[in-house]
């Protein structure tokens, strides 16, 4: 179609998803600049490239993932050293974690994050890092066992919560607050099934918690019930027992609404049946 042909009907210049018009309708088609070799080599650092590097990572992690089975996500400071007590905590949730089935996520890296791997190697079960490219606290901790490194926080944020089956979350800084806050968010816009969010340390924790219940809750921001999708513990065992029990009640609400669903469509055939009895009689 000509410029005058595309001025007259509106159509505009399709390229893919996008219609450009006027000034923005490029000079040259997209195969001509495909095969054209005298250009430079910027273009595989330019926005179109990158979307198929951040493809590659949502295909590699699903792959990577997919079989994992029960998980629940561990997050934390990367910041703990190994004799601080948080630490200590951050192994016994990992190892009670895989005790009672589940496969351990965390992001890899040091601290909280290696605790946790490390409870859950060391208690024979499955212990997964998701590693992200920082110039800082990188590498992947020895105790994981199955690890993916991405480039793009949202890119890793997506395994965390597609692979998991709860998140327990120990003391940690920024990094932390935005995997609770992204988590929570999910949970209560009904985004993700209503998964158990354990918070491990009320020293720690409680602050936050009742900043929520009185600044942001009385100020209409938020609604008490909002609140209650986080609980509040020092004892790693009972953080297992919360995430089992939440766990166990979805799976049985989940067994109840197959249940009435495959009673609702037997009820439908045993209608359909009777009247094509009444019609043939």
């Amino acid at each position: 179609m000509t410029d005058e042909g595309i001025a007259q009907t509106g159509s505009g210049y399709r390229k893919g998803p996008v219609i450009l018009r006027g000034s923005q309708i490029p000079q040259k088609t997209t195969d001509q600049r495909l095969l054209d070799n005298s250009g430079s080599a910027d273009w595989v650092h330019g926005d179109p490239w990158r979307v198929m590097r951040i493809q590659s990572e949502f295909v590699e992690g699903f792959g990577a993932l997919a079989e994992v089975g029960p998980a629940v996500s561990v997050f934390g400071s990367a910041r703990t050293p190994a004799d601080h007590p948080d630490y200590a905590l951050g192994e016994q949730v990992g190892r009670g974690l895989v005790e009672q089935g589940y496969a351990v996520i965390t992001g890899g890296g040091p601290g909280i994050m290696e605790a946790a791997n490390k409870g859950a190697s060391e208690a024979g079960g499955l212990s997964i890092g998701l590693g992200i490219e920082l110039p800082f606290e990188q590498g992947m901790n020895r105790w994981v066992d199955l690890g993916v490194n991405f480039r793009y926080f949202f890119a890793r944020k997506t395994m965390f919560v597609k692979y998991s089956s709860g998140f327990v979350v120990l003391p940690g800084g920024f990094g932390t607050f935005d995997e609770l806050f992204e988590a929570l968010t999910l949970v209560q816009t009904h985004k993700v099934t209503e998964f158990p969010i354990v918070l491990v340390g009320r020293d720690y924790w409680q602050g936050l918690v009742d900043w929520l219940r009185t600044s942001v809750a009385d100020r209409g921001m938020i609604s008490s019930r909002d609140i209650d999708l986080l609980k509040i513990v020092d004892d790693p065992e009972e953080a297992v027992r919360i995430v089992c029990e939440r766990n166990e009640e979805l799976r049985a609400q989940e067994l109840a609404a197959t249940e009435a669903a495959e009673a609702e469509i037997k009820d439908g055939e045993q209608v359909s049946q009777a009247v094509r009895g009444d019609a043939s009689a």
